[in-house]
C-alpha cells in the first residue's frame, strides 16, 4: 500500500550538501501499525514527512497505492494530505483562535465536506473531551490538546495515519492513554508512528530503526494487530 523505492533527502547546510535519508527502501502494508525508531538525529522524522507528502525527496519513490506521491503537483498533492492521509505531531499544531470543535471541523471543511459537526462532536465524546467543545486550546492541558489532534487528524477517515512523536510532550500516564485512545479509534488505517520510547514502539506489529539515514533493519514480521472499535 506504501513504499518506498531509492528515497533519499539532502538539504543545503552552509553551502554544503548534508544526506539525511539515504536509500532507504520500505514497505508498509495496508492496516499495519509501524513504528520508526532511532537516534535524535537519525531521520526518522524526515523520512515521515517524506512518506506523508509534507516534504519532497531528492530522490527516489514514495508509492501510496500505486501512485508516486513525488512526482504530484502541489493542488494534487493538498488532496491527498487533505483526504487520504491524517496527521498528528508532537507539539499539536491546534491552531489558537479556534476552539476544540473548530480545530477538529478544520481538515473536513477544507476538503469541502460539509459542515461534519455531528461527526466531530462524536469523536470529541469519544476521547473524553466533549465538555470541551468551546474551550480554546490555551484552555486545556497538553493531553487534552493531543486528543483533540488525533480527532482532527481522524476527521477524513484517512487510509494512513502519520504520527511524529505523538506522546513526546506528555507524562508517562498522558502518553499510555493517547497512545490507547490512538490504538482505539483507528480502525482499518495504516498507522506509522515515529517514537524514541520503546515502550511505545513495541506495540506495534514492526519496529524499523533508522540508523544514520539507513534502514538498519525490517523489524519484527508479523501479521498486523487486531484494530479495536
Amino acid at each position: 500500500m506504501l513504499r518506498t523505492e531509492g528515497l533519499r533527502k539532502s538539504f543545503d547546510v552552509r553551502g554544503r550538501s548534508l544526506e539525511i535519508i539515504k536509500g532507504i527502501d520500505l514497505e508498509i502494508r495496508k492496516g499495519e501499525f509501524v513504528s520508526l525508531v532511532g537516534k535524535s538525529g537519525s531521520g526518522k522524522s524526515t523520512l515521515l514527512s517524506l512518506m506523508a507528502g509534507l516534504d519532497r525527496p531528492s530522490s527516489g519513490k514514495v508509492i501510496f497505492d500505486g501512485t508516486e506521491i513525488q512526482d504530484l503537483d502541489e493542488e494534487a498533492l493538498s488532496y491527498f494530505r487533505r483526504n487520504r492521509f491524517g496527521f498528528i505531531f508532537q507539539s499539536y499544531h491546534l491552531i489558537p483562535t479556534l476552539t476544540a470543535i473548530e480545530n477538529i471541523l478544520v481538515p473536513h471543511q477544507l476538503a469541502g465536506k460539509g459542515s461534519g459537526l455531528a461527526k466531530a462532536e462524536g469523536l470529541l465524546d469519544k476521547v473524553g473531551l466533549n465538555e470541551r467543545a468551546d474551550h480554546f486550546p490555551k484552555q486545556m492541558s497538553g493531553g487534552e490538546q493531543q486528543r483533540v489532534s488525533i480527532c482532527r487528524a481522524l476527521m477524513n477517515d484517512p487510509e494512513v495515519i502519520f504520527a511524529d512523536e505523538p506522546t513526546g510532550n506528555l507524562d508517562s500516564a498522558n502518553g499510555e492513554i493517547i497512545l490507547k485512545l490512538l490504538l482505539d479509534l483507528r480502525r482499518s488505517q495504516t498507522l506509522v508512528l515515529v517514537t524514541h520510547d520503546m515502550d511505545v514502539a513495541a506495540k506495534a506489529d514492526r519496529v524499523l530503526e533508522i540508523v544514520d539515514g539507513h534502514l538498519a533493519g525490517k523489524g519484527l514480521d508479523r501479521a498486523p494487530s487486531t484494530v479495536l472499535g
